[in-house]
């Protein structure tokens, strides 16, 4: 009797949740021949990899798989880690709460859009990874969300569940507003100048530091009255705990010293100073403290404050024993992570250290380098086939997996394409409110340039000072 509930059990599963069984069941993907660049233990030359339910399950020559395994000929090709672009703001409808110079409260989780097309082409780039960050318009900014691109999944599904929170903070003119007219009539917003910035994130820790002895002490029975719950202070509790971690945007060497000095006031660490143009000038300072840096390899000057870098930054933090990533903070920069990279071995880094500036790096940064950043037994499939070498200026991704799975394939794309053409054609035909002269009445205005759109969302990234 027992046996025939068990079997009805199981049928009744497999019809209200198919997925459910299917997930358990073995899954094998098997790359041969392949020029492995791990970035922990240098070049492999034609290696095998097997992966399994998502992970990588073994590394090596003349590899073997189940007859059911789906197998994929790499000879003459090259795989690398997925890339991890450790600033983005890629998928998010909302980028900086302006309103308040502390909005810790803020979420980006909140306002993610799983359907935005910049991750699919993120994905032909290679990147599988992203820190998703709020703006740089406030001293202390919203909290992070860290995902992986699983475009056509629920956005549920992006987020990486054990990656530690985060929080945004940010330094210098685009906090204090210093290119932006408030409206008429309208109080300039608190701090204008970078003494002010440096006060308000000071008085939010002090305030955070006695809410958190109010809790601390209801909670050993000192005080009976609970507190109330205060959604701003809670986060910055976190980061006194060591419990959320703090990305700072900044530009100037100075600035960013700052803000080391207060961290250390408030027994705190800094994880990420963000862009860092000028860090190379405080290399030791920061090196000491065990903080990273994620810089852009050679885009500066668009500002007054982006003027004073160079093209060793990378290469002197690098030296100085600085864990140094390199991001995007632009969807169209994210598809070119891979040359970026590369760049930074013009100027000294070695080969291996380079890559990992776009893969393992940013992982530590974002604390989970436990999962994913380099192909190693146990971690995460997240895996790039390239037609050659990444740091080529002729390479480009085949094929782009996330745990196993595969979200980007080339041959797929181009298959697709004429397809896509067709069916915008059809749309395009329904469309009525088209402008005069395209075979509709309608006087809608023409489409936004591509690069206007980007200077668009580089402008309100930053609180309308790039």
């Amino acid at each position: 009797m027992k046996k025939i509930y068990k079997f009805l059990f199981l049928i009744a599963l497999l019809i209200t949740s198919p997925t459910l069984l299917l997930a358990q069941s073995k899954t094998q993907v098997l790359i041969r021949n392949a020029t492995v660049l791990t970035a922990v233990r240098g070049t492999l030359e034609n290696t095998d990899i097997l992966i399994e339910n998502g992970k990588i399950a073994k590394i090596g020559k003349n590899l073997k798989a189940a007859s059911n395994a789906k197998i994929i000929d790499a000879a003459g090709k090259f795989v690398s880690p997925g890339i991890i672009d450790c600033h983005s703001h890629t998928m998010s409808d909302a980028v900086n709460e302006f309103s308040f110079s502390v909005t810790s409260m803020a979420r980006i989780r909140d306002v993610l859009n799983p359907t935005d097309i910049s991750i699919y082409r993120a994905l032909a780039g290679g990147v599988t990874t992203a820190n998703l960050l709020h703006g740089s318009a406030n001293a202390i900014g919203g909290q992070n969300s860290t995902v992986k691109f699983k475009y056509g999944k629920p956005v549920e599904d992006f987020l990486v569940a054990d990656a530690p929170p985060g929080i945004k903070f940010a330094l210098g003119e685009n906090v204090k507003r210093t290119n932006f007219n408030p409206t008429p009539g309208a109080v300039a917003r608190y701090p204008r100048t970078r003494m002010g910035t440096m006060e308000v994130i000071r008085d939010a820790f002090v305030r955070a530091k006695d809410y958190k002895k109010s809790w601390d002490d209801f909670r050993a029975k000192k005080a009976m009255i609970q507190p109330r719950r205060d959604l701003e202070l809670e986060p910055l509790v976190e980061v006194l705990e060591g419990k959320r971690l703090v990305h700072a945007h900044g530009y100037r060497s100075d600035e960013h010293l700052n803000l080391l000095l207060i961290a250390d006031e408030f027994g705190f660490k800094i994880a990420t100073l963000q862009h860092g143009l000028e860090a190379y000038k405080i290399a030791p300072e920061i090196a000491k403290r065990g903080t990273g840096v994620s810089i852009f390899s050679d885009y500066w000057s668009y500002k007054l404050e982006a003027y004073d870098s160079i093209p060793y930054n990378a290469v002197i933090l690098w030296k100085a024993g600085v864990n140094v990533s390199i991001n995007s903070d632009s969807d169209e920069r994210m598809r070119r992570l891979n040359l970026d990279a590369a760049k930074v071995v013009k100027t000294g880094v070695p080969e291996e250290d380079a890559l990992k500036m776009i893969t393992l790096n940013p992982a530590k940064q974002l604390g989970i380098d436990k999962r994913t950043g380099s192909i190693e037994v146990g971690k995460d499939a997240d895996i790039v086939i390239w037609t050659a070498h990444p740091f080529s200026v002729y390479a480009r991704p085949e094929m782009t997996m996330i745990e196993g799975e595969i979200y980007f394939d080339r041959q797929q794309d181009l298959a697709k394409r004429a397809e896509l053409q067709r069916e915008r054609e059809t749309l395009e035909k329904l469309e009525v409110n088209r402008p005069p002269g395209a075979g509709a009445t309608g006087t809608t205005a023409p489409p936004i340039p591509k690069e206007k759109r980007q200077a668009d969302h580089d402008y309100a990234e930053d609180g309308g000072n790039r």
